[in-house]
């Protein structure tokens, strides 16, 4: 009786203590994944990224402003060659990126692969422990308790069921510590998958536009050496038409001193001569607005070209009118001026009316100011229907027509 009283005893402790599985934390594997950190390289590379990125629309946006003003087509150029450096490096950047979360899910890959493992192991222990255990039976405690043949054969018996019982709850702890570990595992190699097909998806895109831009820079390349070679045949044309009207009004001016070679030079105007003192009180040849003044011009190409005279805007077969009283002493179509009249007025000073499309007048006849010599032509230039007009002084001096003419 005294043995069975001592044995129901130490059953009692043991039932207060839950025969029920628990961990004192001295598990049978310790944690063997740690939750993924970004490496300092990758952080990094993101900032490099981000900078990049900032760097390329704010070229984008200057590429806007360049497009706005049309004029330099040369620092837009330059631009879209820094766009194209910048979306390479952006590209590199991201390459970058793409072999930080490659390393990153190969890591994560394994870590879980491992973890699978070793779950499988303690599911197969806690599986022949739970046989084992059904096998003996619910009063199997109690048995090995109560067939002690001494007290210290019952302690020793009870430290066997305490280990053994510690042994199976640290087993069911660690399965569910790996269970939730795979669990959030799972989870993370979901997400570095999916930011890694952003990155690729992001990278083939700025492939694409990298592609473009090289081929916008190739077509820039060939419009702007067309645009050069258009304008430089242009300006060769310019000059050697200006050569040539230079030429003939000097051939004009030989012409009229040669016919008076005893007048003086200082000898007073004759009726309808432009003088000086006509500065700012002529007529307008015809009514328009200015396309391009007196003076230095920047054409769309960038070329810098110096204007002899003014363009008027009008319509095509609009009346020119001449600016004063003189003789008509040419009609000719000269090159890039097209079809012109000039008129002289004497003292030196000649007008021009260039890009006419009819002429009105023949050479030698006489006009009075106010007079039709012709209408307006240049439907066929990059200004549209206009009125070319100068006025030149002695020694084919030209002088701006503003000048001469009424303020409006």
């Amino acid at each position: 009786m005294s043995r069975v009283a001592v044995a129901m005893l130490l059953v009692g402790v043991l039932g207060a203590g839950s025969w029920g599985l628990e961990t004192d934390g001295c598990g049978l594997m310790a944690e063997g994944l740690s939750a993924q950190t970004p490496q300092p390289d990758f952080e990094a590379s993101r900032r490099r990224l981000e900078d990049i990125r900032a760097e390329r629309d704010r070229l984008r946006r200057e590429q806007q402003q360049l497009e706005s003003q049309v004029r330099d087509a040369g620092a837009e150029l330059r631009n879209i060659e820094r766009q194209r450096e910048v979306t390479n490096q952006l590209v590199n950047e991201l390459e970058r990126q793409m072999r930080g979360l490659g390393d990153q899910l190969l890591s994560s890959s394994q870590e879980l692969a491992l973890a699978q493992d070793n779950l499988a192991d303690r599911r197969a222990v806690l599986e022949r422990r739970l046989v084992d255990i059904y096998k003996r039976g619910p009063l199997y405690t109690f048995q090995v308790l109560l067939t002690a043949e001494s007290f210290s054969d019952l302690l020793t018996r009870y430290k066997y069921l305490y280990l053994q019982n510690r042994q199976d709850r640290s087993l069911v702890n660690d399965i569910g510590r790996l269970e939730n570990r795979i669990r959030r595992q799972r989870g993370e190699l979901v997400d570095v998958q999916v930011d890694l097909d952003r990155r690729r998806e992001e990278r083939a895109s700025e492939l694409k536009s990298y592609e473009a831009l090289a081929e916008e820079r190739s077509a820039k390349l060939g419009r702007l050496r067309k645009s050069s070679e258009s304008t430089q045949l242009r300006i060769s044309a310019l000059e050697r038409d200006e050569a040539r009207l230079n030429e003939v009004l000097a051939g004009l001016e030989r012409a009229r001193r040669a016919s008076r070679p005893g007048a003086a030079r200082t000898s007073p105007p004759s009726p309808g001569d432009l003088t000086t003192s006509d500065l700012g009180s002529l007529d307008w040849p015809v009514s328009g607005r200015i396309l391009f003044r007196f003076g230095r011009d920047t054409l769309p190409s960038g070329a810098v070209i110096r204007r002899n005279g003014i363009g008027i805007a009008a319509p095509a077969g609009t009346p020119v009118k001449a600016v004063s009283s003189g003789r008509v002493a040419l009609v000719q179509r000269l090159g890039t001026y097209g079809l012109t009249v000039v008129l002289e007025h004497g003292n030196g000073f000649f007008s021009l009316y260039m890009q006419l499309g009819t002429s009105a007048v023949a050479v030698g006849a006489t006009v009075q100011k106010g007079e039709s010599i012709g209408t307006v032509g240049g439907s066929n230039t990059d200004q549209g229907p206009h009125l070319y007009f100068e006025i030149r002084g002695e020694n084919q001096i030209a002088l701006d027509p503003a000048d001469w003419l009424r303020r409006r």
